[in-house]
């Protein structure tokens, strides 16, 4: 092989090599899941960056996510308690305090909207598991406390679920 031959050929081996690194580690998968809580209830364990949708047959299925940075990390109990698909977004007070540039209102759809193609919001506070416009931040902590999804993936999960579905968060 000569020049642009042999940079073809290096370059497609490497993209080869990527994409499978790349895809086992954004799959959703069925996994082993014994926490004792309700099937049907969402799992996220903040220190895995995963989130584990209860099956209630000793499994769950389990999304790579990214989770809030160290500070603005929480954890608890909440439920789903709206469902939305191409939501519109307002900066909560400490992103727009830290982002002052920040439109007050990014419209869904837009590829600057950070809540992606569907968010979940959680009931006691400014918290969501929604879809992302920096599909590179999943599993990593890079939030201000929400639980970012790839698109393909909050798509899956909201149809799974329903209002009232029970959160758990944990670190």
């Amino acid at each position: 092989m000569f020049g642009i031959d042999r940079y073809r050929a290096r370059l497609a081996g490497a993209l080869v090599g990527m994409l499978c690194a790349l895809g086992s580690a954004q799959a959703r998968e069925i996994v082993p899941f014994s926490q004792g809580v309700a099937p049907g209830s969402i799992v996220v364990s903040t220190s895995e960056r995963r989130l584990y949708l209860v099956n209630g047959d000793g499994t769950a299925i389990r999304y790579p996510v990214a989770v809030g940075r160290p500070g603005k990390q929480w954890s608890g109990s909440t439920e789903i308690d709206g469902k939305y698909y191409r939501p519109d977004w307002s900066p909560p007070s400490e992103v727009k305090r830290d982002n002052p540039r920040l439109p007050n209102l990014i419209r869904g759809g837009s590829p600057s909207n950070p809540m992606g193609v569907a968010a979940m919001t959680l009931r006691g506070g400014e918290y969501a598991i929604h879809g992302t416009n920096r599909p590179s931040s999943i599993g990593t902590y890079a939030s201000y406390g929400c639980i970012r999804m790839y698109n393909h993936d909050i798509s899956d999960l909201i149809e799974r679920v329903s209002v009232g579905t029970q959160v758990y968060v944990t670190r």
